[in-house]
């Protein structure tokens, strides 16, 4: 017998903001080059106006290098949200899988990198995103698992 039980449309609309968030975040990281580098900075070196020092051309490059980036968050992130929307909430058999493995894929190498370079509060902030996805997930992890 097959589980037919849904996902709740809770954890569903949890899930969907989060991405969206994460594709948002991306479009601020394109868009807001210098909001998001005093943000980085403040983050990293405790001051707003600390990357500012770097000199021009490093700045310019921090700026490149988060808006690829963004880029990037705001393709995973649509993706994310469409999966979850069109996949996770009609139960596809690998939609949980799909999410969980990107977010894995992600989380592990970002993470050691961010913690052995010794940008520790990068691997919190990454830490924070995961466990926004991981709640509803874990929530509804046996609503994808079919019956024998």
């Amino acid at each position: 017998m097959k589980n037919t039980r849904q996902p709740s449309q809770f954890w569903i609309t949890w899930l969907l903001i989060v991405s969206a968030g994460v594709a948002a975040f991306g479009l601020a990281l394109v868009l807001l080059p210098e909001t998001t580098r005093q943000a980085f900075s403040l983050l990293v070196y405790s001051s707003p106006t600390s990357v500012e020092a770097f000199g021009t051309e490093q700045v310019r490059y921090i700026s490149l290098v988060h808006a690829v980036l963004g880029g990037v968050m705001v393709g995973w992130g649509s993706i994310l949200f469409f999966v979850v929307k069109d996949f996770l909430q009609t139960k596809h058999p690998r939609a949980w899988n799909l999410i969980a493995t990107s977010l894995l894929v992600w989380f592990i190498p970002d993470t050691a990198y961010s913690l052995l370079s010794g940008y520790w509060q990068n691997a919190i902030l990454n830490a924070g995103f995961l466990t926004l996805f991981a709640i509803p997930l874990w929530a509804i992890r046996h609503d994808q698992k079919k019956d024998a």
